[in-house]
């Protein structure tokens, strides 16, 4: 995938990558579960869910309604929380966790936006104790993710003080063309799922990325391009060194992102019990 160099005197660009099924191969919030079992933050039943509810996030994916329950378990799953052991124990796991199923298609379609003289930015719904970490091991130049409310004692209150989720993604990025001067007709965009498709058509060049069935028949009948990404691949495989400059995370949230490890099953229990009734 070859793109144009940036003219510096036009307004500046950048590239928006969701992030769980877009540039890595699972679901953040959920590939954190057993850490934060070994951290005493969530019990083995919560584990055993969390490996059912990956299978389900991967087999197809949460639509909105599903995404709501989600956003309510994460935020009483996580009420109590204490920020800094959750950020150390992110630090601690994060390359043993989240490098091998970094896509390689997602890493070079990266480096040929920063070639290209183009920002990255990683918008994703999971909370920024986990995405800004894998934002800083990827290379990003911003982060915009969901945000909790933390209280006086360190630990999370269990409010959401901002969801990215859906239009809001889309709002966030119109914010940061505003106060970065990002053309965004010229700006690229990369996601796998519908409930991206404000983010996608807010800038001119979106892209369905491993796309679910809604996201496909959007982008076929909207003639964006769509892209498979199927290899992941270590970092240090693509760079011997390991030596990946970090990009300051500039737009981050506050939110644990792997409170929403438990909540796959809450939604995909209550469609069971839904359809038995």
């Amino acid at each position: 995938m070859l793109m144009d160099v940036e003219n510096h005197s036009l307004p500046r660009t950048a590239a928006f990558f969701d992030l769980d099924k877009t540039v890595i191969a699972k679901s953040s919030t959920l590939t954190f579960s057993k850490s934060f079992y070994q951290g005493g933050l969530i019990n083995r039943r919560a584990v055993l869910r969390t490996a059912y509810a990956q299978f389900v996030f991967l087999a197809g994916g949460a639509d909105h309604d599903q995404m709501e329950r989600m956003r309510k378990y994460l935020s009483a799953l996580c009420r109590g929380w204490n920020v800094q052991q959750v950020r150390e124990i992110v630090a601690e796991t994060l390359h043993d966790l989240i490098d091998p199923i970094i896509y390689d298609e997602a890493a070079t379609l990266i480096e040929e936006h920063h070639t290209a003289g183009r920002d990255v930015v990683i918008v994703s719904t999971s909370g920024a104790e986990v995405v800004e970490p894998i934002g800083e091991l990827l290379g990003a130049d911003r982060v915009v993710a969901t945000r909790m409310v933390v209280g006086g004692d360190g630990c999370f209150t269990g409010e959401v003080e901002y969801y990215a989720y859906g239009p809001t993604k889309a709002e966030a990025i119109r914010e940061l063309a505003e106060s970065e001067g990002y053309d965004l007709a010229r700006c690229y965009a990369y996601s796998d799922s519908a409930t991206d498709v404000p983010m996608l058509e807010s800038v001119g060049h979106p892209h369905a990325v491993n796309p679910d069935r809604a996201l496909r028949r959007e982008a076929l009948a909207r003639d964006w391009p769509i892209l498979d990404f199927h290899r992941p691949v270590r970092l240090k495989q693509r760079f011997p060194a390991f030596a990946v400059p970090p990009r300051p995370a500039l737009v981050a949230a506050a939110a644990i992102g792997a409170a929403a490890a438990t909540a796959g099953l809450v939604w995909y229990a209550s469609r069971r019990r839904t359809s038995v009734a």
